[in-house]
Formats: C-alpha cells, sequence, structure tokens
C-alpha cells in the first residue's frame, strides 16, 4: 500500500479514516453462479485466446465477474456486494450502457481461495472480461495472481489486505489494512477517545494482523497508551475472558478491535458479562454486528467503527441508493453495498474514459482500462472525487460511523 498519500490527507483534513475492506474469514462455500447477479446468457461458453485469455465480447455487452461469499459465516458481505452491483449495472444499462454497450453482471459464490481460483476460471468460461473482486482478502489474493497471468482488470471492492493490489491490473476500491489501522490510531488520538488502549487480534487472520501492526505504530506517536495486547486464532475464538481480564486489570478504557463482526459480538457479551464496559473501537469488519443471530445489539450501542457509508446519511445519492436497494431486496444495504455499487460506476468510468468497446481483447480492455483508472474521478456512496494512482489504491475522504439506537449513524 502507498500510505503516504492517503495519511497526509487525513492528517490535513483530521477527519476520520476508514476503510471498507475485509480479509478472508468464514467457511468454504460451494463455487455456484448466483441468480440475482446472473443473466440469460450465463452459461454461454467464450473461446481463448492462445495466451489463455478469455476472447471478446461475442455479444456486444461487456461482461464483469463477480466473486464473494453468498453463503456462509461471511454472506453478508458478498450478498451485498452482489446485490448493489447488480443495482448499478441495471441503472447503467437502463440510461443507455456504456459507450452505447450494456453491461451484464455473473457473480460467482466463493470465500475459499482455492475454490475462488476455480471460480475465476468458471467467469472465464462464460466470457468475463473484467473481474469485480474477490470481496475477501485472501480469495482476492489468489485470483490476483491468476488476472495477472492472463492480464485481466481487477477491482475489489473490500480486498483491504496490501496484496490485494500488487499488480498493475489489480485496484481496489476500499483502503488497505495498515491505512485502517494507523488512521484509527490517529483518530482515536486526535479526538482524545481513550488514555488507555487494549488491543485485540486474531493472529490467524491477515485482516485482523495487518490493521493491528500499523495502529500498533502509529499508536506510538499519539497521547495515548497502548496498555493490553491481545491475542487469539480462529480456534481459540470462543472464550475471550482471559483477554477480557487482561483488559480490566490494564485498566484500558478504550478497546480497539480490528476483527470481524462475529468475534467481535462475542467480545461485547463477555465484556457486558463481567461487568467490564470500555468504549469499543473497530473497523470496517464490524459491519454486520447488529445482524448476528441472538446477539443483544443493545451491547453494540455506542461503538465507533471506521466505515466509508452510513445508510442514514441524508445526502440525495445515499437516499436515493438505499431506497434502490430496501425496494429490490427488502433489506438496508451496509457499506459493502456501497463499496460494490461504487465499483460498478467506476468500471464504467475507466470505460468510458478509454472509449472501450466489447469486442476488445481481454488484454487490450486491460491496458486501456488500468490507464484510464489514473485519470477518471469518481463522486460515489464512499466518497467524493474518487481517485486512483497506479499503485491501484484509492484516494478518498474518509467516513466514520457510531452505533446509535441500533442504527449506524455517522458521525
Amino acid at each position: 500500500m502507498k500510505m503516504k498519500k492517503l495519511l497526509s490527507i487525513v492528517a490535513a483534513s483530521a477527519m476520520v479514516l476508514s476503510m471498507a475492506g475485509c480479509g478472508n474469514g468464514g467457511s468454504d462455500n460451494a463455487g455456484a453462479s448466483t441468480g440475482a447477479a446472473e443473466s440469460s446468457s450465463a452459461t454461454e461458453a467464450a473461446g481463448t485466446e492462445a495466451n489463455g485469455n478469455s476472447s471478446a465480447s461475442a455479444d456486444g455487452t461487456f461482461k464483469i465477474g463477480g466473486i464473494g461469499p453468498i453463503t456462509g459465516a461471511a454472506a453478508i458481505y458478498g450478498t451485498n456486494v452482489r446485490n448493489a452491483a447488480q443495482i448499478a449495472v441495471d441503472e447503467i444499462n437502463a440510461a443507455g450502457g456504456v459507450n452505447g454497450y450494456q453491461l451484464e453482471l455473473n457473480f460467482q459464490d466463493e470465500h475459499d481461495p482455492e475454490k475462488a481460483v476455480n471460480a475465476y476460471n468458471t467467469l472465464k468460461d462464460w466470457g468475463a472480461q473484467m473481474i469485480l473482486g474477490a470481496v475477501t482478502s485472501t480469495p482476492c489474493i489468489a485470483v490476483t495472481e491468476v488476472t495477472k497471468e492472463d492480464n485481466m482488470f481487477q477491482l475489489t471492492p473490500s480486498g483491504s489486505a496490501v496484496d490485494c493490489a500488487k499488480y498493475d491490473n489489480n485496484f481496489r476500491l476500499c483502503f488497505s489494512d495498515p491505512d485502517q489501522g494507523a488512521a484509527s490510531a490517529q483518530y482515536i488520538g486526535e479526538n482524545n477517545l481513550a488514555t488507555k488502549v487494549a488491543v485485540f487480534c486474531d493472529t490467524s487472520n491477515v485482516y485482523s494482523t495487518g490493521i493491528r501492526d500499523s495502529f500498533l505504530a502509529g499508536a506510538e506517536s499519539q497521547p495515548f497508551e497502548v496498555v493490553a495486547q491481545l491475542e487469539y486464532t480462529a480456534d481459540t475464538n470462543q472464550d475471550f475472558s482471559v483477554q477480557i481480564q487482561q483488559a480490566q486489570e490494564a485498566g484500558a478504557d478504550l478497546v480497539f478491535l480490528p476483527m470481524y463482526y462475529e468475534d467481535a459480538s462475542r467480545i461485547l457479551t463477555q465484556s457486558d458479562a463481567a461487568g467490564y464496559h470500555p468504549s469499543f473501537f473497530s473497523c470496517d469488519g464490524m459491519d454486520g454486528i447488529l445482524t448476528v443471530e441472538n446477539f443483544d445489539t443493545s451491547l453494540a450501542e455506542g461503538v465507533m467503527l471506521l466505515t466509508p457509508f452510513a445508510a442514514d446519511a441524508q445526502d440525495e445519492k445515499t437516499q436515493n441508493f438505499v431506497k434502490a436497494y430496501e425496494d429490490a431486496y427488502g433489506d438496508t444495504p451496509n457499506q459493502f453495498a456501497a463499496d460494490g455499487y461504487d465499483c460498478v460506476y467506476a468500471i464504467k468510468a475507466a470505460l468510458e474514459a478509454s472509449n472501450a468497446t466489447p469486442d476488445m481483447s481481454v488484454s487490450d480492455l486491460c491496458e486501456a482500462m488500468k490507464s484510464a483508472m489514473t485519470t477518471i474521478s469518481l463522486d460515489g456512496l464512499t466518497g467524493e472525487g474518487m481517485t486512483w494512482n497506479e499503485a491501484g489504491e484509492p484516494s478518498k475522504a474518509p467516513k466514520a460511523v457510531k452505533i446509535e439506537n441500533g442504527a449506524y449513524t455517522a458521525m
């Protein structure tokens, strides 16, 4: 990640930096294509060129392949990305398409790295010309290796690990893990949210460790003290009593939770049972905690998280999107939905800026789009005036939310 540019923006504006990114977590899922995001031509096979790239679109449409979990423990991430991406595709098509051509989305359900590569191959057979995803970091990193080989354009909405954007054909909409951690430390310090901080970390998860490490580095220059570092793994994520006691005995008045919402829900529940009620601060992985089955959502009151989107924001763009999502799916969109929606519009902008056409080869299309990405500016749900550098990293003003009355409220 190129942190210098982003952190300078945060420092200058004294705003909260968020991410919208997630690493690997949850269960393996079958690589099945999903109905809401598939078109009737999803089973049509496309030819391949000598170098292994999918051939140009034969039916005059730009074909976008998506990869992310829509079943299993992490389904809330992928489902929101898929649904919102489909809304964006439908809006664009209804308005005349891109350069006069329609878009088509085929979204594969995968959360396992090896199977995510199989899902990518399925999308290639379908005729995918670019990849939206993968939604979470570890599968995304695996997919970058094959998109690099094929020189296929890849834009992840929420893969925040550094290596999700390691090649020149890889871009991301969210901020990277290091930026989330460093900016979280800066925000806590600049807003005097704590004097003593305890930091949890799932050491088996690249998302959690990446944010933890940069948070600790950033905390060195802030006016609070890290008094406890509390580690666990995916095999020991049920009982946090020992870690909670350590945080309490260390006098931590704020606990930093760089993790997924399921683990966080157990920590909040067990902290309450222990009579320990510090402030809690988290990142985008916390989004979804209000949906955890059998979780007392009142325990999440006051939790702060860095995230680029709040469904209750009153600007016209957000409200129109929320209404469209609720009308289509009967649910309120989260930040991952906003990421997926903005990704499709970023793809649209890059296609238009490069005067791309569906008859271009995958490799030629990639070359055109990756050059165009560094020239476009996008006013989206997750940021105004978003731009990208050659390293595939976004630059945009960050946002944050606080859970109040059982809902995410913009801070």
